[in-house]
């Protein structure tokens, strides 16, 4: 038995399944880690949700930015944005048992020495406290109140996390860590806007996890969102988002021996 952990697939279906077939998953044997982000920008999104869904407790998914953004636009909560492709998932008629299976998946999930996340974890936080923040903010979304808890992130983006934060400044604060950080200063102030390269970080800003106080490294994280970061076998993390959706390839890590396995992206040339 392995356990995979799988980059962001974003509606890259049938590279999923390429990629799969490469290391010869076994759903009856092995498990799959999948770092966030299962939809939007690539034209099989459907596909994706409905694959994760029917895989059942062989499959952990943490929820990204992008799912998020998929629960807001079936919750009327945000319109649709200039690349979406979620319309077939919106129209189809098990949506709202998907919706309901995306809305109960973690933002963060630890096994051991290991833990996966979408984002990061802000440097302040340790596991401990990463742990209790993602069950508060997931028990928001997966509550009788998830159109609120979803509405907080269109409420403006925190520029540090601070402890004191309540409600809805508390929720918005927590669920853009976890699935939109990328670089931030070492005295907390945090820059959501930056996409490129570490090495194009403005001036003052790093990536969260090479600040040297950060705190969080009880454990090895699996992280993906940062496309232009790429693949990164580390010490301390592993981010194995390699940019499928942008034309470039899948990323699988087996967790077991850290074998990389990689599939290039076939989405958008086979019709």
């Amino acid at each position: 038995m392995s356990t995979y952990a799988i980059g962001d697939i974003q509606g890259c279906y049938l590279t999923l399944t390429r990629l799969l077939e490469q290391f010869a998953f076994d759903p009856t044997q092995d498990r799959l880690w999948l770092v966030g982000d299962l939809v939007n920008r690539g034209p099989r999104s459907l596909e994706v949700l409905r694959w994760a869904r029917a895989l059942g407790d062989r499959v952990v998914a943490v929820l990204g930015n992008h799912d998020l953004h998929l629960m807001a636009r079936y919750h009327g909560v945000t319109g649709e944005k200039k690349r979406d492709t979620l319309d077939e998932i919106l129209a189809a008629p098990d949506r709202d048992s998907l919706i309901d299976w995306l809305r109960h998946r973690p933002l963060f999930h630890r096994e051991g020495n290991l833990a996966l996340v979408h984002g990061g974890l802000d440097p302040a936080w340790d596991i401990a406290t990463s742990e209790a923040l993602a069950e508060e903010a997931q028990r928001a979304l997966s509550g009788k109140k998830t159109k609120e808890a979803l509405a907080a992130l269109y409420s403006g983006k925190p520029d540090r996390w601070n402890s004191a934060f309540r409600g809805s400044e508390r929720l918005r604060a927590i669920l853009n860590i976890f699935t939109r950080i990328r670089v931030c200063r070492s005295d907390g102030r945090l820059n959501f806007e930056f996409k490129g390269a570490p090495e194009a970080s403005p001036s003052g800003y790093f990536p969260w996890y090479s600040i040297p106080e950060r705190k969080g490294k009880e454990a090895k994280i699996v992280f993906g969102h940062w496309a232009a970061l790429g693949l990164r076998i580390l010490p301390e993390v592993c981010a194995i988002d390699s940019g499928c959706v942008w034309g470039r390839s899948l990323s699988a890590l087996r967790l077991e021996d850290g074998t990389v396995f990689q599939e290039p992206c076939v989405d958008f040339i086979i019709s």
